[in-house]
C-alpha cells in the first residue's frame, strides 16, 4: 500500500483545554488514485492533511509513504521528504506578486530532482497564453491553475489539497476539478484533498468521511463521475 496511517492521534492545548482533533485514523490510500476527505467544519480533516503533509506532526500513530515511516526521519530528512515527494495546494494561491506566471510554477521546479517539462505543464493547465502576467493580472481560476502548477512540477507523489475550490465560483470550481482530474490522469500522482463540498466525492475513487476525529466512511466509489458531470 502507498500510503497508510495506523492509529493517527493528535490533540492541541494542555489540561482542561485539551481537545482531540484526531482519535485512532486508519487509513490506506492506493497510489495514484485520488481520495477525498470529506466532512463539516471541526471534523478534523485539514489537521490530517497537514498530519499527513509533515507540517503537523501527530502525537501517536504512524504515518507511511511507500514504505519510508514518517516517525523515523529526523528534521531535515523530513524537510527534504516534504521538498521532494509533496506538493501542496491551498485554498490561498500565495503567488509571488512580482513573478510571472511562468516564474512563479518554475519557483517549484527548483525543489525537485526530477520536475515537469514546464512547456507541456502550461498547456495541461490552460495557461500557455498567460504564462507572462503576473498575478495581479490574473482571474481567481488562473491563479489556482498557477498555484496547481507551481505545485505539480516537482513531480510529487502526493498532491495534497486543502478546499482548492473554497474561493471559487462553481464554474471556475468546475475548471479547477477539471484541471485536478487531468493532472491526476495525466502524471498519475496520488491526490488526497480535503473538502466539504459532498458533490466532489463522486469524482474521487475512494470517499473519507470524518465527523469529530474519526472516520465515519471510507469506502471505493464505484459509480465514479468525471468533474464534468458534477453539479451541485
Amino acid at each position: 500500500m502507498f500510503l497508510k496511517l495506523n492509529n493517527i492521534r493528535k490533540s492541541y492545548g494542555d489540561g482542561e483545554n485539551r481537545v482531540e482533533v484526531l482519535k485512532g485514523i486508519d487509513l490506506e490510500v492506493e497510489k495514484g488514485s485520488f481520495a477525498v476527505l470529506l466532512g463539516p467544519s471541526g471534523s478534523g480533516k485539514s489537521t490530517l492533511l497537514n498530519v499527513i503533509g509533515g507540517i503537523d506532526s501527530a502525537d501517536s500513530g504512524d504515518i507511511i509513504i511507500n514504505g519510508d515511516k514518517m516517525a523515523d526521519m529526523k528534521e531535515k530528512q523530513l524537510t527534504m521528504y516534504r521538498r521532494k515527494h509533496l506538493g501542496f495546494i491551498f485554498q490561498m494561491y500565495n503567488l509571488i506578486p512580482n513573478l510571472t506566471v511562468r516564474e512563479n510554477i518554475e519557483v517549484g521546479a527548483y525543489l525537485s530532482d526530477n520536475p515537469l517539462e514546464i512547456g507541456g505543464l502550461l498547456k495541461v493547465l490552460g495557461l500557455e497564453n498567460h504564462q507572462d502576467k503576473v498575478p495581479s493580472q490574473l482571474s481567481g481560476g488562473q491563479q489556482q491553475r498557477c498555484a496547481i502548477g507551481r505545485a505539480i512540477i516537482k513531480n510529487p507523489d502526493i498532491l495534497l489539497c486543502d478546499e482548492p475550490t473554497g474561493a471559487l465560483d462553481y464554474n471556475t470550481s468546475k475548471e479547477i476539478l477539471k484541471l485536478i482530474e487531468t493532472v491526476n490522469q495525466t502524471y498519475g500522482n496520488t491526490i488526497i484533498m480535503v473538502t466539504h463540498n459532498d458533490a466532489i466525492k463522486n469524482m474521487a475513487d475512494r470517499v473519507v468521511t470524518l465527523r469529530d476525529g474519526q472516520i465515519r466512511k471510507n469506502y471505493i466509489n464505484e459509480n465514479k463521475m468525471t468533474a464534468a458531470e458534477l453539479d451541485w
